[in-house]
């Protein structure tokens, strides 16, 4: 595919914020956590022509065309078919890295597929599985097995959507009636007959369920503290950590992490001793998150709820 034509189907996020605070040096060894399209990628090995870059990725898609993007870079590129939450094992056999990025949101290619269900612009069955090969249930799969109650908790808990009862409920009816939902088209349909929004809302209705079944499928929640950790580990003394989150749940698991990982205690003002486990491992390097300017946010709708969050290695855990 062409050079121009990926850039259409993906604008990278915050590229030159996210990679100017990596500092890429000579000899360097970054990790692109989340691969996608290979944007911030290119530009880290761009940047200095000593670097080596190790691309991680679940989506075997996008890992194809990110290898046809990052050909003319040859051996200063390794790729990984992986969840991002398998770091340490991608990366036993490295001795430390200079910087990591992981980019929470999820590829254009994913969202603009006429076939996978990440998005109900289009007519499709309700997959949702970042990694189309796993054995992890479908999101239309999900909505058969739960309960009512699950299916409410979990669209309330990740999509923070307060109608959350009511569009369990007729999942369910639907479900009772011999009729379960399998494609987009059913599900926007059923979400838009419970919520009620007022003309002021920006997103559509159904945004915050797709995004709670998103984030159910692919347990994008569960694993997310401990890559954050794990990605620190793996640091070399001073070395730099850039997470971009997308919705309120990430950044609330990164800013919580990262200050926990600063020293900062989290116990009770009384408790005479901490027992939180708050250890003085980085530094904050942006003490709030960096957010896209307004021209990014005209070009790329999708970047507007994007969040940089930077902390740096200071200490070992030895």
């Amino acid at each position: 595919m062409a050079e121009n034509a990926l850039e259409n189907i993906h604008a990278t996020v915050l590229l030159q914020e996210t990679v100017d605070f990596l500092e890429v040096k000579e000899d360097g060894v970054y990790v692109d956590a989340t691969l996608g399209l290979a944007g911030h990628a290119r530009e880290i090995l761009q940047r200095n022509e000593t670097c080596r870059l190790i691309g991680i990725d679940q989506d075997g898609e996008a890992l194809e065309l990110a290898k046809e993007r990052l050909a003319e870079f040859g051996g200063r590129v390794t790729l990984e078919k992986a969840n991002f939450s398998a770091i340490k094992t991608v990366l036993k056999a490295v001795d430390g890295v200079d910087g990591i990025i992981a980019d929470l949101g999820v590829s254009s290619l994913q969202m603009d597929s006429e076939e996978r269900g990440f998005s109900f612009r289009f007519d499709a069955p309700l997959d949702m599985r970042m990694d189309e090969g796993s054995d992890r249930p479908t999101a239309a799969e999900l909505l058969a097995a739960l309960s009512e109650e699950e299916i409410a908790n979990v669209i309330y808990e990740y999509g923070e959507e307060r109608f959350s009862r009511r569009i369990a409920r007729r999942i369910v009816e639907r479900r009772n009636a011999g009729e379960p939902v399998t494609t987009t088209k059913q599900l926007v349909e059923l979400v838009e007959r419970s919520v009620k929004r007022s003309p002021k809302d920006k997103i559509h209705p159904a945004t915050r369920t797709f995004q709670a079944l998103r984030i159910a499928v692919n347990g994008e929640l569960d694993v997310l503290e401990t890559f954050l950790a794990d990605a620190i580990d793996i640091l070399k003394t001073g070395g730099i950590l850039a997470v971009i989150t997308f919705h309120s749940l990430e950044d609330r698991i990164a800013k919580r992490t990262f200050q926990k990982l600063s020293g900062k205690c989290s116990c009770p003002p009384r408790m005479p001793i901490c027992i939180c486990g708050a250890k003085k491992l980085i530094e904050l390097v942006t003490k709030k998150p960096v957010t896209p300017g307004d021209d990014e946010q005209k070009q790329n709708p999708r970047s507007r709820s994007a969040k940089l969050r930077v902390i740096r290695r200071i200490a070992d855990h030895h």
